[in-house]
């Protein structure tokens, strides 16, 4: 397993190790805060070659869940400073991920009880989740050109304040059925404009929201994340293989610091994407090992063949904040508590054990 303890350069970061902590919504920001609480989740789990947050809404229509944190008022750059002064006196590195949700909100979730944004006037047929029970997403309102210069606008200056805030980097969120995604994909997307149609007008808005970020923070600081092929959020794609061949060929000239592919059982299309992206490419492998979750194996084949140059896992960082400490020693591993992934308190998110030095949890 030592290929994942190795060091490699991302961009402008030089990285300890190719073990990368994946966004995993946590849903303990209170008014889209985080405390410090937070920042000793975050702090525990330094030792990752990068952390990337939880997702991040750069604008008050971008919040898609109850609980989760924003990153577009100063209050909420002050309160993230927290976390990653935490994290860098550890030795750290942490980006924060940005996500607008588009149409995965709930007018609950706003002060002017508005309609959640997207491309196109498609219901996801998916719910929320509330203290009060499920609601059903409403049909969203489509995005007038105003409203899209808007929020290319807000993913820019969320990422001017991430670096106010003392992140690494930032990681654009464009999987998993949010507000990039919605634009890419042609279950989401019917519009007839310049952002819709074919797979150039689709690829518009994740190209110029990138353009946008990189103008403000730099290439070597920016990445983003994709999942080809999920069906998450009620995404459906027609033709996934040359979609997320032509995203690969249309970042290329923005010499990002790396893309984040979040895999699904799409090892070809990982293929494909790897043939047209010749920068540093983070991999979310799909279990191929037949284990739930991925595990270190999975992570290590994919560097191995030169997929990937950096493995990014999700539960086994949730509960093992010490995992470079644990694949040395060749596990074991904490299995992580479903019941605690999201709100409540310390427990399920500080509270998981670390080895000692005679190798046992503590």
């Amino acid at each position: 397993m030592n290929e994942l303890l190795t060091p490699v350069t991302i961009g402008e970061l030089d990285l300890p190790n190719r073990l990368i902590m994946a966004p995993m919504t946590r849903s303990r920001a209170r008014d889209g805060l985080v405390g410090e609480l937070t920042a000793e989740y975050y702090a525990q789990r330094a030792a990752a070659g990068l952390i990337i947050t939880e997702g991040t809404q750069p604008c008050v229509i971008g919040q898609g869940y109850i609980d989760t944190p924003g990153l577009h008022t100063p209050e909420q750059m002050a309160a993230w400073r927290l976390v990653t002064d935490a994290v860098h006196r550890r030795g750290g590195r942490i980006a924060v991920q940005i996500m607008h949700s588009g149409r995965i909100g709930h007018p609950c979730l706003y002060p002017g009880g508005e309609l959640p944004l997207a491309p196109s006037a498609i219901c996801s047929g998916e719910r929320l989740y509330t203290p009060e029970g499920l609601l059903d997403h409403p049909t969203p309102r489509e995005m007038t050109l105003a409203d899209i210069d808007q929020a290319i606008e807000d993913f820019a200056a969320a990422a001017r304040l991430a670096m106010e805030a003392g992140f690494d980097a930032v990681e654009l969120h464009g999987a998993s059925g949010y507000l990039i995604h919605q634009f890419l994909s042609d279950n989401t997307n019917r519009r007839t404009d310049a952002y819709g149609g074919s797979v150039a007008g689709r690829l518009r808005f994740a190209v110029e929201v990138v353009q946008a970020v990189t103008d403000v923070i730099g290439p070597g600081r920016t990445g983003i994340r994709i999942s080809p092929g999920i069906s998450y959020n009620g995404m459906k794609e027609s033709d996934t293989e040359i979609l997320y061949t032509e995203l690969a060929r249309a970042l290329a000239p923005y010499d990002l610091a790396y893309v984040h592919v979040s895999e699904n059982d799409t090892r070809d299309v990982t293929k494909l994407i790897r043939a047209e992206w010749e920068g540093p490419l983070v991999l979310n492998p799909h279990p191929w090992s037949g284990e739930e979750p991925a595990n270190p194996a999975d992570g290590v084949e994919a560097l191995r063949s030169g997929l990937a140059d950096a493995i990014s896992f999700g539960r086994l960082w949730l509960a093992n904040p010490d995992l470079p400490t644990r694949i040395a020693a060749g596990g074991p591993y904490t299995e992580a508590d479903p019941r605690t992934f999201y709100g409540g308190d310390h427990r399920g998110y500080t509270d998981y054990p670390v080895l000692s030095v005679s190798g046992e949890d503590r």
